[in-house]
Formats: C-alpha cells, sequence, structure tokens
C-alpha cells in the first residue's frame, strides 16, 4: 500500500514519489517493510506547518520499481535516488528525516551530501559506525539481517505458516496485514531483503563518513530491532548539533504508533 503521487523516473527506474505543501521541502524516507504509506499520518503536520513534503516509495517497494539482483539494492545507488529526485525537483537543500532502513541511507546522504540536507532526523537507526559498535543487546536484536542473507530460504521461512515468522518478529504490529499485502507481489519480499543482502558488509564495516549537518535522534523503548546505545552512539559522529530523544512505550515503528507526538517533535528541531 502507497500513497499515490507522481511517476518520476530516477536513475532508469520508475519511483513513486509524493509530493504535497509548499514551502521549505522536507524528504521522508522509509526502510523495510514500507512504502511512503509510513508516513500517512506525519504529512499532514507538516504541511499545515508550511512545508513541502516529498515521500518517495523507495526502489523495492510500494509502487516504485523493483529491479532484480542485488546489485541494484547497494547504499550508494538507493542515496543517488533521494539526491536525483531533488535534481528533479529543482530542490537545491532539504531537511531529511528518516526511518529504519532509510535513516541507514539517510546518514549516508547527511554525511556524504552535507550541501544539500540543512538537517537530519533519524528515526530508529543510528549513525551506521555506531550501529556496528553496538553491544550484545543489539546483536541479538539483529539477528534478522544474517538470516535475510539466506537467499529463496529466508523468502519460504518468512511466509509459511501464514507469514507466522514475520508476525511474531514484529508482535504482529497493526501494519502487518498491508506489509503482507504489498510483500505478497511477486519478487517484492525478495526486492525488500535484497536491501540487506546488497549491504551487510557495508554495515560490518562501517566506512561511513561523519556528519557536519545538524542531528535529531529519536529512538522508542518498544524497538524490537535496535538497542538505544547505537542511537545514543551516534553523537559521537556528529560535528554539529546532536540531539536525541527517547520515546517511552513506543514500538519500532514510531511514525505510525505516534505520528503526532513525533510531528511535534520534529517541528520543533526544525524551528
Amino acid at each position: 500500500m502507497s500513497i499515490q503521487g507522481t511517476n518520476m523516473n530516477i536513475n532508469g527506474l520508475n519511483l513513486n514519489v509524493f509530493i504535497e505543501g509548499e514551502g521549505e521541502p522536507v524528504l521522508l524516507l522509509h526502510g523495510f517493510p514500507d512504502s511512503n504509506y509510513l508516513w500517512r499520518s506525519v504529512i499532514p503536520h507538516l504541511v499545515d506547518a508550511g512545508y513541502q513534503v516529498i515521500a518517495p516509495d523507495q526502489r523495492g517497494f510500494g509502487m516504485s520499481d523493483a529491479p532484480e539482483g542485488k546489485e541494484n539494492y547497494d547504499m550508494a545507488l538507493i542515496a543517488e535516488d533521494a539526491v536525483a529526485i531533488l535534481d528533479a525537483l529543482n530542490i537545491s537543500e532539504a531537511k531529511l528525516v528518516a526511518h529504519d532502513w532509510g535513516a541507514m541511507i539517510g546518514w549516508l546522504l547527511a554525511g556524504t551530501y552535507p550541501d544539500r540536507f540543512e538537517s537530519y532526523s533519524a528515526v530508529s537507526v543510528g549513525h551506521p559506525k555506531a550501529y556496528a559498535s553496538a553491544g550484545f543487546e543489539q546483536k541479538k536484536k539483529g539477528w534478522y539481517v544474517l538470516f535475510f542473507q539466506l537467499g529463496g530460504i529466508a523468502e519460504k521461512v518468512f511466509m509459511a505458516d501464514d507469514w507466522s515468522l514475520f508476525r511474531k518478529t514484529v508482535n504482529d504490529h497493526p501494519e502487518m496485514d498491508h506489509w503482507i499485502e504489498d510483500l505478497s507481489r511477486p519478487g517484492r519480499l525478495t526486492a525488500g531483503m535484497n536491501w540487506y543482502r546488497a549491504n551487510l558488509s557495508n554495515l560490518w564495516k562501517a566506512e561511513f563518513p561523519r556528519v557536519k549537518i545538524p542531528v535529531f535522534g529519536i529512538w522508542s523503548t518498544d524497538d524490537v530491532a535496535l538497542a538505544e546505545d547505537q542511537m545514543i552512539g551516534s553523537a559521537e559522529y556528529v560535528d554539529a548539533q546532536w540531539r536525541y530523544e527517547r520515546l517511552e512505550g513506543v514500538s519500532h515503528w514510531v511514525p505510525v504508533d505516534e505520528p503526532d507526538k513525533l510531528s511535534d517533535m520534529l517541528l520543533d528541531f526544525f524551528k
């Protein structure tokens, strides 16, 4: 499920990009297993506050193309998609907000293209170097990253028994039905897992640039996939303003669980 937007040809792919509002641009990037639908309850807050929202379905997700082959999901290519979208819209600088895998791409964008982003709000996922060096709790929570490397096997196990393992992994989150609907399309679960397969060495090596723009890190206590130390430790890699907020009793899907609170926090940080 996605928010229908404009079909844009970006780096040889057709990407669905939702654009709404006028004013300073804010680029919203989702992760796995989402689409731009993740931001559906955040977007109205940002638009009402006078911002222009750009929310693409990233490659492999939603209504955007899902090219075959894990080589098409290298982080550098995905980051280039985001910059190319801004270029196509004649946007020289934007505020960046990203969640999950989108946040990992966001760290790469913030460090590599500091002239294109005024600030970065990372939801759930910390700087890759902090992620790589995080403690045992993070290693335990990240078991699925290694499991997803089992091409073909991971897909079958994940879908077995009415997606039983997937349901257990995300505590049967209310978004489950439309995730299954999206991932049940031919090749889509593999496309999503290819984000992990193409970038495992990137996550382990964590050869990412330091960030020289203001960063807002947001983490929630009921996150099934991320530990707090990987977000707190991100401050070490930010050579600019660093702000951190901890949300109590909120799951990994902050934009869905607490869209009003998240929006208020973002708007405060933007100011």
